[in-house]
């Protein structure tokens, strides 16, 4: 099935957004699917997954996920960890830019704080509660008021908006992610795993 390690530089909103993710899977694929969430500084995402898989031969699929936000070696680091065999899953301008495609849309919105503000604004009208980075049930709430499956297509959607405008450097992608294909990734060997044990496999 797979065991992820996704290192991260946050100690809030991923980390309890792959955390949440992880909970929500049936029990039986939560034996076969590993999240193991790892924090780190930005400059030393690269290095932190290279030593865990290194340390851990059982991580066999590596991911950094991380936000444009203020950070100027954005792409640097993104073509350096695929160079490496690491997958990213970026978010420009913010990994809320992610969350918001769960309630409908992605708008053009080009700086973390707006992006933030405007997210919680709309995550409060959809869930009834004030949005903290660091709620252990952030997946649960975006998970339950919104449409995954809806989010990736949307999210893959202005990827490919995105390519077709020439535009194929990340930090000038915006808005932009590619957390959805981690997700749609892990959501698709879930349901691999339910269609075998229906069928007896």
């Amino acid at each position: 099935m797979g065991y992820y390690l996704i290192v991260t530089d946050t100690e809030g909103t991923e980390r309890c957004y792959f955390t949440g993710l992880h909970q929500s899977l049936p029990e039986n694929i939560r034996k076969n699917i590993v999240i193991k969430v790892e924090e780190t500084k930005t400059r030393k995402l690269i290095d932190r997954c290279l030593e865990l898989t290194a340390y851990d031969a059982q991580y066999r699929l590596p991911w950094i996920v991380f936000d444009r936000d203020q950070v100027e070696t954005f792409d640097d680091i993104i073509k350096e960890a695929e160079s490496k065999g690491i997958n990213v899953g970026w978010s420009n301008p913010c990994f809320e830019i992610w969350m918001y495609a769960y309630f409908g849309s992605m708008p053009a919105i080009d700086n973390s704080w707006t992006c933030c503000t405007k997210f919680g604004q709309l995550y409060e009208t959809k869930t009834n509660q004030e949005y903290s980075k660091s709620d252990e049930s952030l997946y649960k709430k975006v998970h339950d008021n919104g449409d995954e499956e809806k989010a990736i297509q949307i999210a893959e959607q202005k990827f490919q908006q995105c390519i077709r405008d020439g535009k194929t450097i990340p930090s000038e992608m915006c808005p932009c992610t590619t957390v959805h294909k981690l997700i749609g990734e892990i959501r698709d060997k879930t349901k691999d795993v339910e269609r075998e044990r229906i069928m007896g496999v």
